[in-house]
């Protein structure tokens, strides 16, 4: 499989059945995805669709994030649903990709009913992509709008990896980052993951090239990866990492599952996802990064008990990292950011 094509492995029988069919957000039922990017300016959105409203919760650990709507997802707040997520490129420009979403959830008679008026919830994140080598400025007004509005019609199961969407313009460190995408299945519910990777640490050992999470890596699921060396690994070393600056870092994602989650045990399975993010990129949640993952139920009926919320979770995790690995083997060389496959793998 050459995930820079399309997303899947997980078909009944394979070494990935524990996936979904797709292995990819959208195994989980209820979740559609869809992407554009505005290919001059090297950015782009990504949407996460809820077929039907989904109760959700965001948990943001990174110093440095951009957000819309983050609030009402507090437990305890009035809104429990949201319609859409949001991830896009373009910085705080990004945000109002979120817009787009709304305009066109609205015409299909979406939203969050307040007397004879529907406004629709979209939470939105963005990520840092404004100095992008040979990115070309996009004039007196910013296409994330529109780019919201083509993603949303593009809503289906089936989405790139790598160089897409919101990853377009994203880097992992010094190499090229982009989205990525993963499923599980968990006593009887699936949990699924999508990501767009631009982070300021770096997702490989600086020693080999290997992946931090290589070890939570599903069969066939990334390449094959190189030996840990035998000399003792730097700890201190950070020279695989990007450049710090204020802002211009982030991993952002969701986390979605079918089993039926209320508001508080969303925020629980977010905080969990986080794991999977520490997991993979070192170092994470740092004050340059604006590190966020929202949490989407599409289930109905009584909430799961706790001890289904922590397996769930800890999938959640593992989903994560997973994508962010699966993100930076289909991301392609771009604007004099190398890819991982162009780097390091010998297949």
């Amino acid at each position: 499989m050459d995930p820079r094509v399309k997303p899947g492995g997980g078909d009944k029988g394979s070494e990935m059945s524990r996936t979904g069919p797709r292995n990819v957000i959208t195994d989980v039922r209820g979740i559609l995805v869809g992407q554009a990017e505005d290919q001059d300016a090297i950015t782009g959105t990504t949407v996460v669709l809820a077929e039907a409203p989904a109760v959700a919760a965001v948990d943001v650990r990174g110093g440095a994030s951009g957000s819309r709507e983050t609030e009402l997802l507090r437990p305890g707040n009035l809104v429990e649903r949201v319609d859409a997520i949001v991830l896009s490129g373009g910085s705080a420009f990004g945000l109002d990709a979120a817009a787009g979403v709304m305009d066109a959830l609205a015409a299909r008679g979406r939203g969050f009913a307040v007397g004879a008026v529907r406004v629709p919830i979209v939470p939105a994140a963005i990520l840092f992509d404004l100095n992008f080598p040979d990115r070309k400025h996009w004039g007196c007004e910013p296409p994330h709008r529109r780019l919201g509005r083509d993603a949303l019609e593009r809503a289906g199961h089936e989405f790139a990896l790598g160089n897409a969407g919101a990853g377009l313009g994203a880097k992992a460190g010094k190499l090229k980052g982009g989205i990525g995408s993963t499923s599980l299945m968990v006593g009887g519910a699936t949990v699924g993951a999508i990501v767009a990777v631009n982070c300021a640490g770096s997702v490989l050992r600086q020693d080999c090239g290997r992946f931090w999470a290589a070890e939570f890596a599903l069969p066939g699921e990334i390449p094959p990866q190189p030996a840990i060396p035998d000399a003792p690994l730097d700890l201190d070393d950070i020279s695989a990492c990007s450049v710090l600056f204020a802002g211009a870092n982030t991993t952002i994602g969701v986390v979605a599952t079918d089993a039926p989650l209320d508001k508080g045990a969303c925020l629980r399975f977010a905080m969990m996802a986080q794991d999977g993010l520490a997991r993979a990129i070192r170092p994470a949640h740092t004050p340059f990064d604006g590190d966020t993952v929202f949490a989407l139920s599409t289930g109905s009926g009584d909430p799961v008990d706790p001890a289904l919320l922590t397996r769930l979770g800890m999938a959640a995790a593992d989903c994560l990292a997973r994508a962010i690995m699966r993100a930076i083997v289909a991301a392609e060389t771009l604007g004099g950011y190398p890819s991982w496959r162009e780097k390091y793998s010998t297949a």
